[in-house]
């Protein structure tokens, strides 16, 4: 453990003062919590979420909020965006949640990936569109139970990649799939473990907002679940994949970056609980603001730096290399696999 650890630092990660910034209080129609909102920004400089909403029966649907400065004054479609579509697509029969959004360059299109919740228990979803206003459908791309997905936005070696989160007796891990249709998927690469015994990321991990490419790397933000006496507690962790072999971890840091820690986070529907799924990258191409889901309750911002969070990997992350035959450990502190930091 390095003697950074011990320290106290500037916290990596700002909360905006005026957090939470939307609850089920705006709503313009009777909701009983809005949380996990997808988020883009659009041509206009207009941030765009798209909020899970639960209605009084429990089941969620996505509506849009639009926003000038990303904070305030929010435009909130006054009925729901997109509702399930039962008739058609039996598997969204208890509600559509959490929502990841790609603007996808090739297509001209927005990519939303997102969980429906069917008899089977939760799948990943996809719907394409150009103005949220409009969708279309593909239907299930990942069976249940999976979930926590997100497109890449653009082709690996000729092929879409979906980053996903299954489910087995071993665990939930992050693995990603690759398809030339995005209807049809394959090559299934497990991509992150959860790691096991008293980590903060034990047993379950999955990704947040969709990874964002830089040019070292795809830099991840992802949560991990800790199973206590008392309930389970969401974090938020980092890890670097590698660009052109997007199922390679580069490098993974050992402690969470980010974590409940005011009332609104606290407490909720669901305590202890941030769980971002979208981002904006401000027009500097630094500047990241994080949207996310307080305690299952309501909508929070915060703000970070793309390069904070690639310096603090550097320096408190491990990395991992390919496995030589011998599996040991070299001189520069790299793990010769996923195992040997679990």
């Amino acid at each position: 453990m390095t003697p950074s650890v011990w320290s106290r630092n500037p916290p990596l990660i700002e909360r905006h003062p005026d957090n939470p910034i939307l609850t089920a209080a705006d709503w313009p129609y009777r909701a009983n919590t809005v949380f996990n909102p997808g988020a883009t920004m659009l041509l206009d400089g207009t941030t765009l979420l798209l909020c899970r909403v639960e209605d009084m029966r429990g089941h969620s649907h996505l509506t849009v909020a639009r926003s000038k400065d990303g904070i305030s004054n929010w435009e909130i479609d006054n009925e729901p965006t997109l509702l399930p579509d039962i008739e058609n697509f039996t598997e969204e029969l208890w509600g559509i949640e959490d929502p990841r959004i790609t603007y996808v360059p090739e297509l001209e299109q927005y990519a939303i990936l997102y969980t429906s919740y069917s008899r089977g228990g939760p799948g990943v979803s996809m719907a394409m569109t150009r103005d949220f206003r409009t969708f279309e459908r593909l239907g299930v791309v990942m069976s249940p139970e999976d979930k926590d997905a997100a497109l890449l936005p653009r082709r690996i070696h000729g092929e879409w990649a979906l980053i996903h989160r299954p489910v087995g007796f071993m665990g939930a891990h992050m693995w990603i799939s690759f398809s030339n249709d995005l209807k049809h998927w394959g090559t299934h690469k497990l991509m992150l473990e959860a790691r096991r015994g008293a980590w903060w990321d034990a047993n379950k991990i999955g990704l947040c907002n969709p990874p964002i490419e830089t040019p070292r790397g795809w830099l991840a933000v992802y949560h991990g679940v800790r199973q206590t006496c008392a309930g389970c507690i969401y974090r938020l962790g980092l890890a670097l994949f590698d660009l052109e072999a997007p199922e390679t971890c580069l490098i993974r840091g050992d402690e969470w970056i980010f974590g409940a820690e005011t009332d609104y986070e606290l407490v909720g529907d669901v305590g202890n609980v941030v769980f971002p799924c979208g981002h904006v990258v401000q027009p500097d191409g630094d500047t990241l603001r994080l949207y996310y889901g307080a305690a299952d309750h309501c909508v929070a911002m915060a703000t970070t730096r793309i390069s904070s969070l690639l310096d603090w990997l550097d320096r408190h992350g491990h990395h991992y290399v390919t496995r030589q035959s011998d599996g040991e450990v070299d001189g520069q502190g790299h793990y010769r696999d996923h195992d040997q930091r679990l």
